[in-house]
């Protein structure tokens, strides 16, 4: 079977790679033998998703938000028999929030409504006032970014960020709980440890009813154990990279000026630390995204092993076709600690 193979693409010479030894060597050239094909536009938009995906933004806005909508649809989810198909479920959950952080106005339309038909008096109270009160959200960032002087920030680049952003949150995060409750499945002591960590941070805390602080977060030890042993999750099928200096690598030879597409799934069979498994885009250089991740899994866990009992009813196998797909779904039973 070959693994690689060249070709050219609207005039680029380009190598084709399938092979993972090769594709993990250039995940770690990156900034030495290879560099992102779009390297600066890359770290404009990266830097531009921080904003609203990043640990300080998630810190101080977003915790809170992940816990409530966590809580309310395992509830949802425990009601249901006798089973949820559990990826696409938290799908949902999180396309949901995603779609409310970039674009709010979304969940303001009935006060957006209210206050067209008001009397404009702008004081605290009146629809008027509220329908002026919408917050910043990513929309406006992008809208800001497009009107500034020599933005490198086109229409055609707004368009597809925002199109992309609530896709590659729900697939990265939903795949990733999914692999993680695998890996639990499969390592008893793994969950028995990661219950007691969990049941130790709730009869710590010093205000019973609180939900999860930033400190708590952090000092999920076990827990970002599990992140890291699956990897985190974001499957990504194929990458670009530009070669900037000449590489060889088994028997490959592959030109400086060229580009490498690297196929990290291609129609495997996948499981967590899987060698074709790629989380984030490579070890170096970390997904924007990988942070929220990280806080979603960790949220979901702590209150599925504090207040819920799992059983699954029917695992399938994770394949790449070429992003991380379940064929025969991931059906799962949840249960009220409450009511067994």
């Amino acid at each position: 079977m070959v693994h690689c193979f060249k070709t050219s693409l609207v005039g680029r010479q380009i190598v084709v790679s399938t092979d993972p030894d090769v594709n993990h060597f250039i995940f770690q050239q990156e900034g030495k033998l290879v560099q992102s094909y779009h390297g600066f536009l890359h770290k404009y938009l990266r830097n531009l998703i921080l904003n609203l995906f990043g640990s300080e933004s998630l810190k101080t806005k977003h915790v809170s938000e992940i816990e409530e909508l966590t809580s309310k649809h395992l509830q949802l989810w425990s009601c249901q028999q006798p089973s949820v198909e559990l990826k696409q479920a938290i799908s949902t959950m999180i396309y949901d929030f995603t779609v409310r952080k970039l674009f709010s106005f979304l969940g303001c339309y009935s006060a957006f409504l209210d206050g067209l038909i008001s009397f404009p008096l702008n004081s605290p109270g009146p629809a008027y006032c509220k329908c002026l009160q919408g917050h910043k959200d990513f929309l406006d960032v992008v809208l800001e970014e497009m009107n500034k002087a020599g933005t490198i920030l086109s229409e055609q680049t707004a368009l597809d960020l925002l199109f992309a952003l609530p896709f590659a949150a729900f697939e990265s995060a939903s795949s990733a709980v999914v692999l993680a409750l695998q890996y639990l499945q499969s390592n008893p002591l793994a969950q028995v440890e990661l219950t007691q960590e969990h049941e130790t941070i709730l009869r710590e805390r010093e205000t019973k009813d609180s939900g999860i602080t930033w400190k708590e977060y952090k000092s999920m030890t076990v827990t970002h154990m599990v992140n890291e042993t699956i990897r985190l999750g974001n499957i990504v099928p194929a990458i670009f990279r530009k070669v900037v200096k000449d590489i060889e690598i088994k028997d490959y030879k592959i030109p400086a000026g060229w580009i490498i597409l690297a196929c990290t799934l291609a129609g495997r069979e996948l499981n967590a630390g899987s060698k074709f498994f790629m989380g984030f885009g490579s070890v170096v250089r970390l997904c924007a995204g990988a942070e929220f991740v990280k806080l979603q899994i960790s949220i979901f866990l702590h209150h599925l092993v504090t207040n819920y009992r799992l059983t699954v009813i029917k695992e399938g196998k994770a394949v790449g076709q070429p992003g991380l797909v379940f064929p025969d779904g991931f059906h799962v039973q949840i249960l009220n600690k409450k009511f067994i």
